[in-house]
Parts: structure tokens; C-alpha cells; sequence
């Protein structure tokens, strides 16, 4: 390695001098006093250089086609959401003018050094300002930069808009290093309360449900993937338990941060179910994948769930399967008030409801 720095230098202090050797000349040339035999040996000096620049310049543009195409293959395919279809033609579309631009000054800065290479025959014109000049390059990409943003402002404000009322409301929590998802069961598709305080994981409520909540009785819970209906407005309600953690699903385009303190919201519409893309991709193992992209922790890579698109009728019997965290957790039916534990007895199971209201009575 020593040695190779080595020679490195060496060739630097070579170069250095090089040049230093051509700015002289070319000092000379501007003045007037260089000689026949030195303009032949600069002006070859510079053509070389200048064709040197515009050569690298068109490899360039070739390298960056070719990896684009080359790239495609590892893209992602076409958005699975509604608004991920208008999300993705406007940022191509951004890309394209950006790359327009790109290609359209370098080119020019390329072009220049080869256009306008010394010669002692040509003078420059002092030409310092020009007015419709300043005015057509500050007006024009103002208005293409001021287009991008406002049709970027009118998508992003329709995704952050209220969803719909008839949406499917689903909530998602973040924790090191994993996500959990609560649903609203069938019999009011309301979500109950809840409160960081009751948050107990030795007991199993790592949620934090609010038992005093009616509406809490017949939720459900899933930490080992989350499923949504196809077609229908799903709202995702967001929140972390710990540290900053982000919803990230790809295929859809939906990303919000999980936010501690700071319950946050993104609500969109899926319009592939996961056999739509299985069989758009001829991949039968496919599965859609929510991520966490902010990193939360040692284990953060970690941090994924599945989730499936169901058609609507097989979304809704898969809900009707599902036992609510009640019935599953009778020894919670001690933190429903009185007044509300003869809706709460229904989730239930007779043996479970008999042994926990013994224990109450024993308690009381």
C-alpha cells in the first residue's frame, strides 16, 4: 500500500508540472508572445484535450444508459395501490425533465472546451450582461421546478386527506424489533381505546387496550402478518411503542413514520391481491412486505411482516375466524367495569368467564 501511494505521488508531482509547463504557454499565447513552433505543439495539446473531454463525456452518457437498463430488472414492479400509480408517473415524469436537463448542460459544458479551444487567431467579446438572457433562464426552470411541486403538493395532500368513512381501519404498532396489528372485530368494526399505561406484556397486553372502552371487546390481534382487503380504503393507524420506527410496504408506495407519543395515519386503496401478483409475476412464493425503514436498533434488518391481500369475501371470513384478545385473554375481563361486563361475557368462553368471576368475587 506504501508503495502505491508512493507512485501515486510521484505521478501527481508529474502531472502538476505538466500542467504548469501548458498554463505557461498558454499565458504566453494570450499575450502575444508565444512562437510558431510552440502554438503547434499547444494547439495539438489542446485538441487532444478537448476531443479527450468530449470522448469521456459520450462514454459517460453511454455507462449511465446502460446501468439504467441494465438496473430495470431489479426495479420495482408496477405500484399494487391506487396512489401508487400517480405517485410512480410523477416521479418518472420528474426524473425525465431532471435528466433532460442533465444531459442538455453537460453536453454543452462538454461541447464548449472542443468549440472554444485557444486559438491566436480569435479574440474573445466582452460580453457581460444580458437581460432576456437573465430573465428566460431564471423564468423557465422556475416555472418547470414551481409545475413538479404543485402537482407533487395536489397528490401528496389527496394521500395525507381524511380517509374515507367507510374505510377498513387497521392499526399498526412498531416495537424492537417487531410490529404488531389490531384490528376492530366484526360485530361494530370500531377499534377500542387505548393507553400507554396499560401496556403489559407479561399479562399479553402489549397494546395497551383500554378494557373500559365497549368497543375494545371484540378487537383482534395478529403478530405474525397483517391482512387487508382488496379494493377497499384501508386506513393504517400508526404508532411505536419505543424508539422511532417507519411503515414501509414497497409495492404499495406507503411509507410514514411510527413516531413514539405520536400516533401518525396513511390510508390507500390495494388493487392486486397477493395471487394477483403471484400470478403477474409468475412467482407462486410471492408476498407483499411491510419494512421498517428507520433504523431502531441492533436488530432493525429484522424487522419485517407479512401482508396479504385478500379479495373482500375472503378478507371478511377471515375476520369472522379470528378470536377477539378477549376471548383469548379472559383474565382481562377483570378490568371491564361493571356496568359494561355483561356485553363483555359474550367474548367469553363459559368455563373461562365462570373461573374469572369466581376470582372477582373471591378479590372483592
Amino acid at each position: 500500500m506504501t508503495l502505491i501511494i508512493g507512485l501515486l505521488a510521484i505521478l501527481f508531482l508529474i502531472l502538476t508540472g505538466v500542467v504548469i509547463s501548458k498554463t505557461q504557454q498558454l499565458i504566453k499565447g494570450v499575450k502575444g508572445e508565444i512562437e510558431e513552433k510552440e502554438y503547434n505543439s499547444l494547439n495539438k495539446s489542446n485538441n487532444l484535450n478537448a476531443i479527450g473531454l468530449f470522448i469521456f463525456w459520450i462514454i459517460s452518457v453511454i455507462g449511465v444508459i446502460w446501468s439504467f437498463f441494465d438496473a430495470r430488472k431489479d426495479f420495482l414492479p408496477e405500484a399494487s395501490s391506487v396512489h401508487g400509480k400517480e405517485t410512480d408517473y410523477w416521479f418518472w415524469l420528474s426524473m425525465a425533465v431532471i435528466m433532460a436537463a442533465f444531459f442538455v448542460v453537460n453536453t454543452l459544458l462538454f461541447y464548449f472546451p472542443m468549440k472554444y479551444k485557444f486559438d491566436k487567431n480569435r479574440k474573445a467579446t466582452f460580453y457581460p450582461h444580458n437581460n432576456n438572457l437573465e430573465v428566460i433562464w431564471t423564468i423557465v426552470p422556475a416555472l418547470i421546478m414551481a409545475g413538479l411541486v404543485f402537482t407533487g403538493l395536489r397528490v401528496w395532500n389527496k394521500v395525507m386527506a381524511d380517509a374515507p368513512e367507510d374505510a377498513e381501519v387497521i392499526e399498526i404498532m412498531g416495537r424492537q424489533f417487531a410490529w404488531a396489528v389490531r384490528y376492530p372485530g366484526v360485530d361494530d368494526n370500531k377499534l377500542g381505546n387505548y393507553d400507554f399505561r396499560l401496556m403489559d406484556d407479561a399479562a399479553g397486553n402489549n397494546f395497551g387496550i383500554d378494557f373500559t372502552d365497549q368497543n375494545s371487546f371484540d378487537d383482534f390481534t395478529n403478530g405474525t402478518e397483517m391482512h387487508i382487503p382488496k379494493g377497499k380504503p384501508v386506513n393504517l393507524k400508526i404508532r411505536a411503542r419505543d424508539v422511532l420506527h417507519s411503515v414501509f410496504i414497497p409495492h404499495m408506495r406507503v411509507k410514514m413514520d411510527a413516531v413514539p407519543g405520536m400516533p401518525t395515519k396513511f390510508w390507500f386503496v390495494a388493487d392486486k391481491s397477493t395471487e394477483d401478483m403471484r400470478k403477474e409475476l409468475g412467482n407462486p412464493d410471492f408476498n407483499y412486505e411491510i419494512a421498517c425503514t428507520e433504523v431502531c436498533g441492533r436488530s432493525h434488518f429484522g424487522m419485517k411482516l407479512i401482508m396479504i391481500v385478500d379479495e373482500p369475501a375472503d378478507y371478511e371470513k377471515w375476520k369472522k375466524e379470528q378470536k377477539p384478545f378477549l376471548t383469548l385473554n379472559p383474565d382481562f375481563l377483570s378490568k371491564v367495569p361493571e356496568n359494561l361486563k355483561a356485553r363483555a361475557l359474550k367474548y367469553v368462553e363459559s368455563e373461562s368467564a365462570s373461573e374469572v368471576a369466581a376470582v372477582t368475587d373471591v378479590t372483592e
